[in-house]
């Protein structure tokens, strides 16, 4: 199998992030009480209803649908050490044809990690300090057959008003470079001069171009990439987003910025906020439409006790 080689899993075990600033200290434990109550296990979720989707519906004004999975094969680019493969086989009577219509027939097996490709994070996913959401410590939850709470079976069919922010599009780029950042104001200032606002209940996905280097230059893609910074998901989760997603694989600026910690912004979503996170989301059809609210629609394979799952979000105009 063809893997990318990733020196940000490296870094993380060495703790030189490399060249973040020292470790921040830990929150405090505010975060770990949900609004929705001490049994919450969906988050930002609870922000979506029946009068969301209606709304949502409400933008389809031509029935174009967008594809916002990429193509997974055992090539994409992976972090770490996490692979794909694929296995099809004729296991029927040794691929001999059966019967009078001389029937023939393939199956699959698939051996993958389920955070790879377009992908959404669950909350068992990030922690702090082995806290998940809502409190949940790891030794309550984690288990190697799977997580006992917080599995990604458990997140309702998120289908919501959609919001793509172009961030080449505010920067005046074709594609962001590594360790370039956006947070509230860069959010706020895109938004305004797309014509959108972020609302309660939204999905907010930012272009970077950062995909486009996918089988251009696979190392490049996964040593580093552009992305949110953590005031900016602070930003986001204050505003009530269901999920935020990129076109990149780790959604957070990397090289991480100054003074922050590991994967900082993922605990912010995650853990702190209840909010997902989409990773590795194809925008580029959406921004080169010109497509910045649309219907979301998501509903993930229900594997029990997944940590993050495989998906094919779809956005529709």
């Amino acid at each position: 199998m063809k893997l990318t080689t990733n020196p940000i899993m490296a870094a993380v075990v060495a703790g030189t992030l490399l060249g973040a600033s020292a470790p921040v200290v830990l929150a405090s434990e505010d975060w770990q009480k949900s609004k929705w109550g001490e049994e919450d296990t969906i988050g930002a979720a609870n922000y979506l209803s029946a009068e969301r989707t209606l709304e949502a519906a409400r933008l389809v004004t031509e029935g174009k649908t967008y594809s916002l999975g990429v193509e997974l094969n055992r090539d994409f680019p992976a972090y770490g050490a996490r692979f794909f493969d694929i296995t099809v086989m004729e296991p029927r009577a040794g691929g001999k044809p059966l019967g009078p219509t001389k029937l023939t027939s393939t199956d699959d097996i698939l051996h993958t990690w389920l955070g790879i490709g377009s992908q959404i994070d669950g909350f068992g996913h990030i922690g702090i300090d082995h806290k998940h959401y809502n409190g949940l410590a790891a030794e309550d939850i984690v288990a190697v057959d799977g997580l006992k709470k917080l599995g990604t079976e458990g997140i309702p069919p998120i289908v919501t008003r959609g919001v793509l922010l172009d961030m080449t599009e505010h920067f005046g780029q074709s594609m962001l470079t590594e360790g370039q950042g956006f947070n509230s104001e860069e959010i706020l200032a895109a938004a305004k001069a797309q014509n959108v606002k972020i609302q309660e209940g939204d999905v907010v996905l930012f272009h970077t171009g950062w995909l486009s280097l996918v089988g251009e230059d696979n190392e490049r893609f996964g040593k580093a990439q552009p992305g949110l910074g953590v005031d900016g998901a602070k930003y986001l989760a204050e505003q009530g987003v269901v999920a935020v997603g990129a076109d990149n694989w780790g959604l957070e600026v990397i090289p991480f910025e100054d003074g922050t910690g590991v994967f900082e912004v993922h605990q912010t979503l995650l853990a702190k906020h209840g909010v997902y996170i989409l990773e590795n989301m194809n925008t580029a059809e959406l921004a080169r439409d010109n497509v910045h609210e649309f219907m979301f629609v998501l509903g993930q394979p229900k594997i029990k006790g997944a940590v993050q799952m495989m998906v094919n979000p779809i956005a529709i105009k």
